[in-house]
């Protein structure tokens, strides 16, 4: 975003904010992921207590391993270990091969990821932020915009009587 590639974003907590004017949109609670013939797949909820000892993927950056790992635990306790990862996809095939869980966005698991995989709702722990985020020093009124017509229309306050539809341009289409 600094890079001037894009001037909003919405995405999730945890990220750099430094230079970045970050607006929460609303909560998202955590879910556990598993492989369809795990021990926990089925469960109404889980637990951190529940998972203690499960093997976790890691994640190179240490804010967002530590965030997604919870680590520490409550307590003060280590997180599991787990296999290392780069990306979400190796992250999907290391629980679906039922060698590690994984903690995860309640909209990932709405999303249907895979039929083999599983999300129980975890409880005792902090749901995560959705934001939207721009550049600190962005003056754009579209900018401004953008950031509250996001805040709107997640608290229900869009009214869609003022949108119009855009106009194409004569021969577009055809």
């Amino acid at each position: 975003m600094l890079d001037r590639r894009v001037d909003a974003a919405i995405t999730r907590l945890p990220l750099q904010t430094d230079d970045l004017h970050v607006t929460i949109l609303y909560e998202e609670p955590k879910m556990l992921l598993v492989p369809a013939g795990h021990r926990l797949a089925g469960k109404e909820s889980v637990t951190l207590d529940d998972i203690d000892g499960e093997p976790i993927p890691r994640f190179p950056d240490p804010e967002f391993d530590a965030y997604w790992r919870i680590d520490p635990r409550p307590g003060g306790r280590p997180a599991p270990g787990g296999p290392p990862v780069e990306t979400i996809e190796d992250k999907l095939e290391y629980i679906a091969a039922g060698q590690a869980v994984a903690i995860v966005p309640a909209s990932l698991h709405a999303a249907g990821i895979r039929p083999d995989l599983t999300a129980i709702p975890l409880r005792g722990v902090e749901p995560g932020h959705v934001v939207v985020a721009t550049r600190a020093a962005d003056r754009s009124r579209l900018v401004a915009a953008f950031r509250r017509s996001a805040r709107d229309c997640v608290s229900g306050q869009v009214d869609s009587s003022s949108w119009s539809t855009p106009h194409l341009a004569h021969g577009a289409g055809r």
